[in-house]
Order: C-alpha cells, then structure tokens, then sequence
C-alpha cells in the first residue's frame, strides 16, 4: 500500500503565498486564506510543497487504498487557483457553481483565474459546503 505523495508538512502558509510571483494571485490567495479560515476554524497547514489545507479527515476507498487527506484546500499556481473543495468530486456542488461565476473544473477541483471573475459569497458558500460535507472514502477513480 502506497502512501499519498501529498503529505501534510510543517512549512509556513504565509511565506509560501509571500512567495507567489503574480501579485493579484498573491493578494487573492491571502484572501482566499482568511475565507477557509473563517468558515472552517481550523489553522491552515501546508500539504506538499503547494498545496493549503483545512481540517483532517482520514479516507478509505472500497479498493483498500486508504489514506489523509484535508476536508478543503486551494493551491496558487501559476495557470489558475486551484480550490479542493468536495471531497475530490466538485460535481456535487452543481447547483452552487451554477451562480459562481467563470470557472473551469478538473477532477475534483475547482479552478478560478481571479476572485474577480466570480461571485465571493457564492466561493464561500462552495468552501463552507465542502467542509461540512466532505465526502472522502468512496471510490473515485
């Protein structure tokens, strides 16, 4: 059994986003920052070297993989902002993201150039869905 290559570490939040390149990536993953801690109450930790995530939640999949992972997250990257908000299936959320704004989504994530291009109150209502109801531990892939 492998372990997940993501794993949670002890690097500081605040100068991983001090060191974004693109101020407006920058100034809205601070942003972004305060919302997940707002909504979830949880002290933000790093997961990898890019990766920001908010509260624990162990999973176990019907194939046995089993791992930790966080409830909510987002990730500053160079071509977006990723958000990991469903518990790896951003599908469910359809009925918010149908009010969000311009987006794109992946495999479970949610991705948004700019807090400009969609609708905050909404973001946060994803956030806040997708802490509360994190659906980690059935099969996915």
């Amino acid at each position: 059994m492998s372990e997940n290559k993501t794993q949670k570490t002890a690097a500081s939040v605040e100068v991983f986003i001090k060191q974004v390149d693109h101020e407006g990536k920058r100034n809205d993953a601070f942003k972004i920052l305060e919302m997940m801690k707002t909504i979830t109450k949880e002290a933000p930790r790093m997961w990898g070297p890019s990766i920001i995530g908010f509260g624990d939640v162990h999973y176990k999949y019907a194939s046995g993989r089993e791992g930790d992972w966080f409830k909510v997250g987002f990730s500053p990257r160079k071509a977006n902002i990723s958000l990991y908000l469903m518990g790896c299936d951003i599908s469910k959320a359809d009925h918010i993201l149908a009010r969000l704004g311009k987006y794109k989504t992946g495999k479970g994530c949610l991705y948004i150039n700019k807090l400009a291009d969609v609708d905050v109150d909404v973001l946060k209502e994803l956030i806040r869905e997708g802490y509360e109801n994190c659906h980690l531990g059935t099969e996915h892939h």
